[in-house]
């Protein structure tokens, strides 16, 4: 599945990005630069501009990550080496709208299914869990402003209607990475702190038909006991389940964790009207 992911990508990349002049991020973006102005196959320049990114990753991320590295990283530089000389191309009669939709739908989902098998290609992402292990800077911000800055270079071979696409694309193609890693069915996990504990849950159990988790905790302040609740809802129920909270106690605490997420990466949480929102990594 990882190689098949990565040939997805190294299509979307060949057929779509370079056949349409159309810009990237991270590690493929510097790719792409390099093929523009000094003609270098991005199979090669893939493998060698990693090839220092994984020795880092085996010594500061582990055994296992690095080969996972190694070869999502040579299964991509074999895919863009093969795609690059098989004699097809597709005319898409200059729509880099089509083009951006394509690359972001094709690309995204072929990245997707790399990640959601523990594959990787390496380049900013061994970067940003460096920065993240050691500095504690979020993955999230170090892979957006390494992005900004390879966008930022990309002018320098394509204008400005084409790095519009590029974003258009760049959209669509992180909507899809999440939407396979995540499945069709993107459960949400809810932590409910109320006094009223007792009458939230027979009106979740009652009106949702959900089941409903007590968990015992203790205040970290006043070390006084209390009843959690705990839910799993799918995400069109969290409107109804909100109003079944804020009805019983509107002063309640509620946390609300992305299921897939929390078995991955992390886990995102979010308190309703009181304008506090943030995300936690591991």
């Amino acid at each position: 599945m990882i190689g098949i992911g990565c040939a997805m990508l190294g299509f979307a990349l060949v057929f779509f990005n370079i056949a349409n002049h159309l810009a990237d991020g991270g590690i493929s973006g510097i790719t792409l630069i390099l093929r523009a102005l000094f003609k270098i196959d991005p199979a090669y320049t893939t493998f060698l501009i990693n090839a220092p990114l994984v020795l880092i990753g085996w010594r500061f991320l582990g055994r296992q990550s690095a080969i996972y590295t190694i070869y999502g990283t040579f299964m991509l530089s074999i895919s863009l080496w093969i795609w690059q000389r098989v004699p097809f191309s597709i005319d898409l009669h200059g729509d880099l709208l089509l083009a951006s939709l394509a690359s972001g739908l094709i690309g995204g989902f072929g990245s997707g299914l790399l990640y959601r098998y523990g594959g990787t290609t390496g380049g900013t992402d061994i970067v940003a869990r460096i920065f993240e292990r050691f500095r504690g800077v979020p993955m999230g911000k170090t892979l957006l402003w390494l992005d900004v800055v390879v966008l930022l270079i990309s002018l320098v071979y394509v204008n400005i209607q084409q790095m519009a696409y590029t974003l258009i694309y760049s959209y669509v193609y992180s909507r899809l990475v999440n939407f396979t890693q995540e499945g069709a069915y993107a459960a949400r996990g809810i932590i409910v702190v109320s006094d009223h504990y007792q009458e939230i849950t027979d009106s979740i159990m009652d009106e949702l038909q959900r089941g409903v988790s007590l968990v015992s905790g203790e205040g970290g302040f006043s070390h006084q006991p209390r009843k959690m609740i705990y839910v799993v809802v799918a995400p069109s129920e969290l409107y109804r389940l909100r109003q079944i909270i804020q009805r019983t106690d509107p002063r309640a605490f509620i946390s609300v964790i992305n299921v897939n997420e929390a078995l991955g990466e992390g886990f995102s949480f979010e308190v309703p009207k009181t304008g506090f929102l943030g995300k936690f990594k591991r």
